[in-house]
């Protein structure tokens, strides 16, 4: 074959796979397109793509085609040549010195495959190289410019393939994740109202009969001491049964179009004595003539309040609680964000703190967070936290604007 590429089969290869990154397809079989398309492309014996796993500084093969099982077998490339020869040059590189050459790991094995010649192309995005695409061929030639510009084409469409590619099944693990983690607060709320119900009543007969017991004895005795604890700690049970129950219940948002500042300036003012107890000062940086937008005003209220009394238990004495809101266009979306001058949270706990039952407090029940996590989903938003362990913490809601017609 003339060394000179067939410039229609440039166009065919980059075409098939330009397609295969516009489409969905997922990232075995882009590889294996890359590598079977070079070598058919090139008269090579076959190709081989390894991809650089950061955590072990490992090119683990990813694709293969022409080559054999035995060959493929020997296992991932970690000599530290062949990737710091291709961080420095970056570019192709030909390697001819088969048995001498120290980037060729397994020269025996190469020599068995009858291969005389190599050819390193690096995989690059940005700055980073992913990966290298190998191609084996069974003599030495020359390589012309025109191959030398189709594989780099090639390498750069195929690291955007390989990018994309790999996006698309993070996100879609993601989905998974998210799915499993939804039909399982599903069943646990069934399974939390079903228990609330049962222990909600002998709760009550024990809080009414407390109550009796205690106007009939002297409040000097010791008996009134007991009973005012059974009283007192019964209360707390069915406050946290209440909450049980309004974790377990599937009510549906009630919307109306409202301002979603009004709501906002409710929940502060609930909470207005906390503040002043707690010495803590509440900033407010709110988009004046904000857009109106559907939501159940009863609903968001209480995902405010239990955002602000996190912060103040967050905080303790003395902090500052800022809140902030604004239109983010590109999104068509409202955002509200509230940031506490708090303890924080750490690293390995935060992506626990809208799961039910998962409380930092030594008395909390674990399910305000994820009622009103729940909340907003209802509402076609989102809720995200930030934080850094003495620095504070930062909740953002995100709420969908009404679309213009």
């Amino acid at each position: 074959m003339n060394s000179t590429l067939n410039i229609e089969n440039y166009y065919k290869v980059f075409q098939e796979i330009n397609a295969s990154v516009q489409s969905e397809t997922k990232t075995d079989e882009v590889l294996h397109l890359i590598v079977k398309e070079s070598t058919e492309a090139l008269n090579a014996k076959g190709a081989l793509l390894r991809i650089l796993n950061l955590r072990t500084d490992q090119l683990e093969i990813s694709a293969a085609y022409g080559l054999s099982k035995r060959y493929l077998s020997k296992g991932p490339a970690s000599r530290h040549e062949t990737i710091t020869s291709l961080y420095k040059e970056n570019k192709i590189t030909i390697i001819k010195d088969i048995m001498s050459d120290a980037r060729v790991q397994y020269p025996e094995e190469v020599e068995r495959e009858k291969i005389k010649m190599i050819l390193d192309v690096p995989l690059n995005i940005g700055n980073l190289m992913i990966g290298i695409l190998r191609i084996y061929f069974r003599e030495q030639r020359e390589i012309s410019e025109a191959e030398k510009r189709f594989l780099t084409s090639i390498s750069e469409l195929s690291a955007c393939a390989i990018s994309k590619a790999h996006m698309l099944e993070t996100q879609k693990l993601k989905f998974d994740h998210l799915a499993v983690h939804l039909e399982k607060m599903a069943a646990l709320g069934r399974m939390a109202a079903g228990i609330a119900h049962e222990i909600n009543n002998p709760l009550a007969g024990i809080l009414l009969f407390g109550s009796n017991m205690i106007k009939k004895v002297p409040q000097d005795g010791p008996l009134y001491e007991g009973l005012n604890i059974i009283i007192h700690e019964t209360t707390r049970c069915k406050s946290i049964i209440q909450e049980l129950l309004e974790f377990s219940r599937e009510q549906e948002p009630k919307k109306v179009l409202a301002n979603i500042h009004v709501t906002l300036e409710k929940a502060l003012k609930v909470l207005e004595n906390e503040f002043l107890l707690h010495h803590i000062v509440i900033k407010k940086n709110l988009k004046k003539n904000v857009q109106e937008i559907l939501f159940d005003t009863n609903q968001i209220e209480q995902v405010f309040v239990n955002l602000l009394l996190n912060a103040i238990e967050a905080i303790g004495e003395k902090g500052e609680i800022t809140i902030i809101s604004f239109v983010n266009n590109n999104k068509n979306k409202l955002i509200i964000k509230i940031k506490d001058s708090g303890c924080g949270v750490l690293p390995e706990n935060i992506n626990k703190i809208f799961e039910p039952f998962y409380s930092t407090k030594a008395k909390g029940t674990g399910l305000g967070l994820s009622v009103s996590y729940r909340i907003i989903n209802n509402h076609q938003g989102d809720i995200y936290v930030s934080s850094k362990p003495g620095k504070g913490t930062t909740f953002v809601i995100e709420f969908p604007l009404l679309t213009k017609h």
